[in-house]
Parts: C-alpha cells; sequence; structure tokens
C-alpha cells in the first residue's frame, strides 16, 4: 500500500487513526487526532477509507469495525491483571540482623531472628504486603522450625520458596489480606 504525506491512515489492529507527518523507508510518522506523534511500520496501517483494498470479505470487515466499536466505547475499558509484585525479601542470617554477633549466644541470636521475623511479618500486615521470603539458610534447621510455629499463629500459608532463586533455604509466606 502507497502512502502520501497529509493521508489519513488508521492502525490495523488498534482504534487508533491520525494523518501521515512523514514517509521514512521503514517508517511512517503520523499526527493522532488527540496530537501525540507516533511512528508505525507500513504494514501496521491502513489508508483510512480503503479496507477493500485487503481482500477482506464483508462479514472479516464488520467483525472488525464491530471490535472496535466495542474497544472505543467509554465505560467498557478492558482490565489487564497488574504485573505480578515480587515477594518482601527478609534475610535472617545473623550477620545481616546485628553489627557484631561474636559475643552472642545461640539462644540469643535465635531470638533477634526471630523477633526481626515478627516485626516484618506485622509491617507486611500493615502495609498491605501479600508475600515475603524469610530467608534462614539450612543450617540444623532450629530456625526454620521456630519460623514455621511462629507463622502458625498468624492468618497465613507458608512453603518452601522458589527453589531456583532460594535453594532450600527459604521460606516464602502469603498473606490473607482483606480487601
Amino acid at each position: 500500500m502507497v502512502f502520501k504525506k497529509g493521508q489519513k491512515v488508521s492502525f490495523i489492529d488498534d482504534a487508533v487513526s491520525g494523518v501521515v507527518l512523514a514517509i521514512g523507508p521503514d517508517l511512517i510518522t503520523i499526527e493522532t487526532e488527540d496530537g501525540f506523534t507516533l511512528q508505525a511500520e507500513p504494514k501496521e496501517l491502513i489508508v483510512e477509507g480503503n479496507l477493500n483494498e485487503l481482500d477482506l470479505d464483508d462479514a472479516l470487515i464488520s467483525e472488525i469495525k464491530r471490535e472496535e466499536e466495542q474497544r472505543s466505547q467509554p465505560g467498557k475499558i478492558p482490565t489487564k491483571r497488574s504485573k505480578t509484585v515480587p515477594p518482601m525479601e527478609v534475610d535472617l542470617h545473623a550477620h545481616q540482623l546485628t553489627d557484631n554477633e561474636k559475643g552472642m549466644s545461640k539462644h540469643a541470636i535465635l531470638n533477634l531472628q526471630l523477633d526481626t521475623a515478627r516485626g516484618q511479618l506485622e509491617f507486611a500486615i500493615r502495609k498491605g504486603i501479600q508475600k515475603i521470603v524469610f530467608i534462614h539458610g539450612v543450617g540444623e534447621g532450629v530456625l526454620r522450625m521456630e519460623l514455621e510455629t511462629l507463622l502458625s499463629r498468624y492468618e497465613v500459608k507458608f512453603y518452601d520458596a522458589d527453589y531456583k532463586k532460594y535453594g532450600l533455604g527459604a521460606t516464602e509466606v502469603y498473606i490473607f489480606q482483606n480487601q
């Protein structure tokens, strides 16, 4: 299809139309009816009023027009799912929680880790965050068991976190939030 400056064109698969401003070797510059400047490949455009040049049958043309009308009706905006939000990560390794762990007993370190986990979980609940990953490491499994005991007191679901990303030493928590 041959395009000329000043021609009114529409996108084939979108309800956007405009006027051709410039024609390049691979791209055509268009000014939309709203005043925006867009660039498109020639295969994405059609000169308005020339739908029949595509050799489409009448049924297909009317279906395309019906879809465009549905998309352009106000109040009928299709909703897209929002992108998944990455989970909040909390590293419970002792060296991440304190500057000097040398003089601390194992019991004191465990209490620090559990207090941190509880505080971060309650923070996530207050802020409406739905997923947290607690990175606890493998070790002897004491922190993991205590963490599971702590999590069982809340309205949450917990399970092993993504093995590819965290290995065996992490627990993912899903918080049921009231919407």
